[in-house]
């Protein structure tokens, strides 16, 4: 089944265009309760503090309908923050559901995810990939989300063994991905492809890399170590899961981990 973790937004439009939000998450920064005029053409919102409300703010900029109108909202989660379970994408993706219910936009799963990626780039300065936005708008209790972050075509992969029990646990260690690695890795990924002459590393092979190895840094040929192999892994395991052969896909997650190092 899937985690029976959540994040909600309930609210109702007002008639002063001011659009007026409240958390009541304890981990969020101060103050939990925001106030600004909805946005409009040649006053569009900017991101500040607090820094939660960013998430909210870049949806709100970047939805695909609307106009949207001033409303009132409270958001509600129980997911925790910086603990690998995309609570960011969660606060974006039930902004932007909670604004197709005020103002319909034309239903498109995935320009909705990325309209929530958009949001994570410009207002949270995250230069964040499109797995979290994903899985969050597509993912289906019962299944597994096989994504081609390039063509951004999805296949769901039954996870309906009743044998099967995965398990989730928090270790309570928090990250913030802005002042994390990860923009820093996406650069290096990014040199590591240009000196391949590659579009993306999508489009390279293990033995290109070995080839090119003298004109990496060690750094950057690992980093993209890692994604190659990381490639083919993920198609390795979504063949396993629908095999049923979990052994496989265990020992590929372990081998995921230990290239992470």
């Amino acid at each position: 089944q899937a985690l029976q973790l959540g994040t909600v937004l309930v609210g109702s439009p007002t008639q002063d265009g001011t659009i007026s939000i409240l958390t009541t998450s304890a981990e969020a920064d101060e103050p939990h309760r925001v106030q600004f005029p909805a946005p409009c053409q040649g006053s569009p919102l900017s991101p500040g503090q607090p820094r939660w409300a960013n998430y909210v703010k870049g949806v709100i900029q970047h939805y695909r309908g609307g106009p949207v109108p001033g409303f009132s909202a409270v958001i509600a989660s129980d997911i925790p923050l910086g603990g690998g379970l995309s609570s960011s994408a969660a606060l974006e993706v039930a902004t932007y559901t909670f604004l197709q219910q005020l103002c319909p936009d034309d239903g498109d799963l995935v320009a909705k995810a990325l309209a929530c990626q958009k949001a994570e780039h410009t207002f949270a300065g995250m230069p964040c990939g499109i797995m979290d936005q994903f899985i969050s708008v597509m993912g289906k209790e019962g299944h597994a989300l096989l994504i081609d972050c390039r063509s951004l075509e999805t296949v769901l992969i039954p996870l309906t063994d009743a044998s099967l029990a995965v398990l989730i646990t928090n270790s309570n260690v928090r990250h913030t991905l802005t002042g994390s690695e990860y923009p820093t890795r996406r650069r290096q990924c990014e040199e590591a492809a240009a000196a391949l002459g590659k579009a993306s590393l999508r489009d390279a092979t293990m033995a290109e890399l070995e080839a090119a190895r003298s004109r990496l840094g060690e750094e950057v040929y690992r980093r993209a170590r890692h994604v190659i192999s990381e490639i083919a892994r993920t198609a390795q395991a979504a063949q396993a899961l629908q095999d049923r052969d979990y052994k496989t896909f265990g020992r590929l997650m372990v081998e995921s981990h230990n290239s992470l190092r």
